[in-house]
């Protein structure tokens, strides 16, 4: 899609794709980057089966702002259109726009991902509800307050992933932790760290940051957000369990279905 398209407030009705089955999922090519942790998902000795339903997400497009050209990714996005989707969605009006402008950004960087603001922001609910897992908030700068870690990856209620960072990212010295609104693991953060509020520092605990870094990681693992496999393949290395792709299926389309009405 062209970057001229986005200047249209254009919403691709979601479709209902076909279940995936057991054997193809087996065959599919996922790129298995670093292991993931959701902060706000128990995990479970045996993860239930997806329900029926859709389980992928088609692009929907948010409109270009107005504004000169920008490199803070939050500020690609149009601010009407934000507080409206906002309104509709209940996603907050400072995370709708980091998700949203970073798909406009990474249109223009790497337009053959096709990566939707709609599953960004799909992941950043299951991760963290958008910034507010635990009573955080996400500032006017886009830095969550207080911070947000996961539990330590013991390998007892999770992934087994001994310290990586001496706890500099996760403050934990003894095993690895993810952090921030999009629960990156700090192995994940060194691979693909970002500055998209261009302050000069690079944070995951700010969702601007997070979110171009997310962003980074989904399109390296998956060059295809588009398809139904290549979606699949993209989410499901970002966290390896079908149960985790139809939640965040299934935030994606309600939070196309609500966009569609703006």
């Amino acid at each position: 899609m062209s970057v001229s398209r986005r200047r249209i407030a254009k919403i691709v009705t979601v479709v209902a794709a076909v279940a995936v089955s057991v054997a193809v999922l087996a065959t599919a090519t996922v790129i298995v980057l670093a292991p993931r942790t959701p902060v706000v998902s128990s995990p479970e000795e045996t993860p239930p089966a997806p329900p029926p339903g859709p389980n992928y997400a088609l692009p929907v497009e948010a409109p270009l702002a107005s504004a000169e050209f920008t490199r803070v990714v939050s500020g690609l996005v149009d601010s009407t259109w934000v507080a409206s989707v906002s309104a509709a969605s209940g996603i907050p009006e400072r995370a709708l726009a980091a998700y949203a402008g970073t798909a406009i950004s990474k249109e223009r960087a790497m337009p053959t991902c096709g990566l939707s603001w709609v599953t960004l922001a799909a992941i950043g609910f299951v991760e963290s509800d958008h910034g507010r897992h635990g009573g955080s908030t996400v500032g006017a700068d886009g830095t969550v307050s207080p911070p947000i870690f996961g539990i330590a990856l013991d390998g007892d209620a999770a992934s087994h992933i001994p310290d990586s960072d001496g706890g500099t990212i996760d403050g934990d010295a003894e095993f690895d932790r993810a952090v921030g609104p999009m629960q990156l693991i700090p192995q994940t953060w060194r691979n693909w760290h970002a500055d998209g509020n261009k302050d000069g520092v690079e944070d995951p605990q700010n969702i601007d940051d997070a979110v171009v870094a997310t962003s980074n990681y989904l399109c390296r693992a998956s060059g295809d957000m588009v398809s139904q496999a290549g979606w699949r393949a993209g989410v499901l290395a970002y966290n390896g369990s079908d149960e985790y792709a139809q939640r965040v299926a299934d935030a994606a389309n309600r939070y196309s279905a609500a966009a569609a009405k703006n």
